[in-house]
């Protein structure tokens, strides 16, 4: 197996063991962070959300987003991602996205205010102390 392959399987062990992280946005040359809930297909990130938020019209106005994942009290791995990120209304996504803890606050898969936000990494940095004395970079 690759050094490429090897990074990317630590990666998407982190995405699988952690699905709360941190998503900063930018809006007037500011940094905003928030946490928010993930679940990922590959390297592949995806969170809901609500069509009228914050978060939604930083990213209609730039797309580069931020992404950190991990690190806890029993394993301290963890990424941070360069993302674009790319509003998605199609019911298929949105039915993915839905939990209990989202609906919550909207009715259904098909409510028009429920929206996911789709993260497409461009860099990925893998951080594990244990196995690297210096984060890993996975360029996509």
């Amino acid at each position: 197996m690759s050094n490429h392959e090897q990074l990317k399987d630590h990666v998407i062990e982190v995405l699988k063991e952690n699905r709360i992280g941190v998503l900063s946005t930018m809006k007037d040359d500011r940094p905003y962070a928030r946490y928010m809930t993930f679940y990922h297909d590959g390297l592949m990130l995806y969170t809901p959300t609500g069509r009228h938020t914050h978060k939604v019209e930083d990213i209609e106005e730039n797309a580069h987003v931020h992404i950190l994942l991990g690190y806890d009290e029993k394993n301290d791995s963890f990424v941070e991602i360069e993302a674009t990120a790319t509003i998605v209304t199609d019911a298929t996504e949105k039915q993915k996205a839905w939990s209990e803890k989202v609906a919550e606050k909207y009715s259904g898969p098909e409510d028009e205010e429920f929206v996911v936000l789709a993260l497409k990494p461009s860099v990925i940095r893998y951080k594990n102390d244990e196995e690297f004395d210096t984060p890993q970079e996975l360029r996509l």
